[in-house]
């Protein structure tokens, strides 16, 4: 280590340090873009839903992926102009389709509207799908009669409107991220260039965890798309940013110290080195806990985003303390820090720690009652969004599929799919028909011995009704022996996508819980202290999903949560709050051998305060700067971690976490029997004695 610190603070070596990152940074930034897939959409494996898309590629309609080209004039029946321009448009789109042939167009009885299936194939690169989408929707505009409208709807329309709603979007993403950071920092350091430093660093950071996601996804088949790497940016700023603030704070503190700025630089290192490894390592474990889930897009968010943290921790120990060691103590200018000068001991965040040590029962319970308020709030949460549901982005296809719906079965625009051994298909078929909430049924293909139906729902597709009607259904065709009939298509997705979601909040919230809760006894030595923090960190997600719901259902109109959002949540909230109370409670045991615990937390909070509080404040605003992407997951995630990332910033570690302490005293580290010179650890009831006591 010793040799390591010298290496990174040395007159050349600092210089070589900064020179090789750069030539990393440089060689994957090159390494090209990585394959995107549409890993938010994928079924979760082992379900239902995913065993009948398997079984569809024996078939010839596995293959496609079928665009719907709805017309319609305002509820008024199509006219013989407008049934000849179909017909004329079907002929168009057959150069487009697979297989060249478009069958004939669809109408209800009233003849208001008119239903055009183009099959497409499936599994051919976005770009490709919607430049095909483009030509299809320039084909309806040529000529078309006055009044008549004509939307591309489908799968195929939806994957091709998200693809166009994310065109730059995670350009506007990384630079309204710089921004935010840029800005906060200046705040913080009130230096005209000081903060040139973290952020640049940060940026290598973010631009080789692009780079390494790039080649994996193209030599080990890592599914990525713009919503992964949107998160993956966020978390690389927001960890990278935090953790730069809690090593250029100490190092300002170590300059008052030292005459030699290297020396204080090598002080500083050694100090947060362990605190920043440890908060790292606390985040990638709590991360990785995410391959346990069933759902290949959390699956992927688990690995990106260990390699992100992880990079961005790497950056951190190495490349900053690099950076900083070729800059002078002018970096700081205009407030220099300077050997002798006295460390305020007044302040914001002394008065803060006087009222927290006169005051903690009553903290306590202050506390505790504000986040069972806010936790409240979740009386209103839904989990589960349609497909219409989960955009924020106004969308042809979104129009086409109301439209849709008003002329036509409920379920029609998106019918469930049925597959069953062809011997079986006449009993197959009675018992779907038979089915409540089922409209119609009929067999569409034959081929390597299975039979597939669409069955249209009566019910619109994810709502409850259309939910209950896909398990009737499953139970109904799981009946007919022999048949191994199994049900899927976008509604049963969904419905397997929610009960995965549930099956891996289940599995993976106890395994985070375990494994951070594991760190912290190893860092703290003490099992009381880490059960402790542990609870407040769940404490603060409860109160911040409840507080983000009611913002939700009650200003921002969202139907409910999607499905993905309270896992990830927790993920993120558990692993970033327990990292903030990493930097305090380390501190903490740090001061606590000379001056107890309760005086060890008092200078800690009084040390790590402003610190701390920037962090937090700046994580959170980078989370909330998900939300310039046209997803409802991400602007539903960045809002709840950004309101628990406040949470725990200013009230949970500033007043609850310090607040339990005072009240607990040295059993806060329980059973750890801490080697202070001079001191005994206090059993229940017996106070620490004067001779080594602090006045506070």
């Amino acid at each position: 280590m010793e040799s390591l610190v010298r290496v990174l603070t040395g007159r050349l070596t600092a210089w070589l340090v900064l020179v090789a990152a750069l030539l990393l940074t440089g060689a994957l930034s090159s390494a090209g873009a990585a394959e995107r897939r549409n890993v938010t959409q994928a079924l979760p494996g082992g379900s239902e839903s995913a065993r009948v898309a398997e079984l569809r590629t024996l078939l010839p309609s596995g293959e496609l992926n079928p665009a719907l080209v709805v017309y319609s004039r305002g509820g008024a029946a199509l006219t013989e102009a407008d049934e000849r321009l179909i017909a004329a448009d079907s002929a168009a789109f057959a150069r487009h389709a697979a297989g060249g042939r478009v069958g004939p167009p669809v109408l209800p009885d009233d003849r208001a509207a008119a239903l055009v299936a183009v099959p497409l194939r499936a599994g051919i690169p976005v770009a490709e799908l919607a430049t095909t989408i483009e030509q299809l929707r320039a084909i309806t505009s040529t000529g078309r009669p006055a009044g008549l409208t004509t939307q591309v709807t489908g799968g195929a329309g939806f994957t091709a409107d998200i693809a166009e709603s994310f065109q730059g979007a995670n350009t506007t993403l990384l630079l309204v991220t710089v921004a935010v950071v840029t800005a906060l920092l200046l705040v913080t350091y009130r230096s005209p260039w000081l903060w040139i430093v973290p952020l640049a660093v940060v940026g290598a950071a973010d631009g080789t965890v692009n780079g390494l996601l790039a080649l994996l996804s193209r030599t080990a088949g890592l599914p990525l798309d713009e919503t992964t790497t949107g998160i993956v940016d966020v978390l690389v700023f927001g960890a990278g940013t935090d953790y730069a603030l809690l090593l250029i704070a100490r190092y300002r503190e170590e300059l008052r110290q030292h005459a030699d700025r290297r020396d204080a630089l090598r002080s500083s290192v050694r100090a947060t080195v362990p605190v920043i490894a440890a908060s790292a390592l606390t985040v990638c474990l709590g991360l990785l806990t995410l391959l346990a889930a069933p759902s290949a897009f959390n699956r992927t968010i688990g690995i990106a985003g260990a390699i992100g943290v992880a990079t961005a921790a790497l950056f951190g120990l190495t490349v900053l303390p690099a950076a900083l060691a070729v800059c002078g103590r002018g970096l700081f200018w205009p407030f220099i820090p300077r050997p002798g000068q006295a460390v305020t001991t007044t302040g914001v965040w002394a008065r803060l720690g006087d009222l927290v040590t006169r005051r903690p029962r009553t903290i306590v319970a202050l506390s505790l009652v504000v986040l069972a308020v806010l936790s409240a709030g979740l009386a209103q949460a839904r989990v589960g969004l349609s497909r219409t549901e989960q955009f924020r982005v106004q969308a042809e296809s979104l129009d086409g599929f109301a439209t849709l719906e008003r002329h036509f079965p409920a379920g029609a625009a998106d019918p469930a799919v049925v597959l069953a051994r062809q011997d079986h298909e006449q009993a197959v078929l009675t018992a779907v028909t038979a089915t409540p909430g089922v409209d119609s049924a009929r067999p569409t293909e034959r081929a390597a011995g299975w039979v597939a139906f669409d069955v249209v729902l009566r019910d619109a597709p994810d709502t409850t009704a259309s939910y209950d009607t896909i398990r009737a259904l499953r139970a109904a065709v799981h009946a007919v022996p022999g048949a191994e009939a199994a049900v899927g298509g976008t509604v049963a997705g969904n419905l397997d996508k929610r009960a995965s979601s549930i099956g891996a909040l289940r599995t993976v919230v106890p395994l985070v819980l375990l494994v951070v809760l594991a760190v912290l006894i190893v860092l703290l030595r003490s099992l009381l202290a880490p059960i402790l923090l542990m609870l407040t960190v769940v404490a603060t997600y409860f109160g911040a999903l409840g507080a983000a719901t009611v913002l939700f259902v009650n200003v921002l109109g969202f139907p409910g949560l999607d499905n993905e959002v309270p896992l990830l949540s927790f993920i993120f909230l558990v692993a970033l709050g327990v990292d903030h109370n990493i930097f305090l409670a380390t501190r903490a045991l740090e001061e606590a051998p000379a001056r107890g615990t309760r005086g060890g937390m008092r200078v800690a909070l009084t040390a790590t305060g402003g610190v701390i509080t920037s962090a937090g404040i700046l994580l959170a605003a980078v989370f909330a700067v998900l939300g310039v992407l046209p997803l409802v997951t991400l602007t539903e995630l960045g809002i709840v971690v950004g309101i628990g990332v406040l949470l725990d910033t200013l009230l949970v570690r500033t007043l609850l976490v310090p607040a339990i302490a005072m009240v607990l005293g040295d059993r806060f580290w329980w059973p750890g029997r801490l080697r202070w010179p001079g001191r005994r650890f206090p059993g229940p009831g017996r106070q620490t004695t004067a001779a080594t006591s602090v006045p506070m």
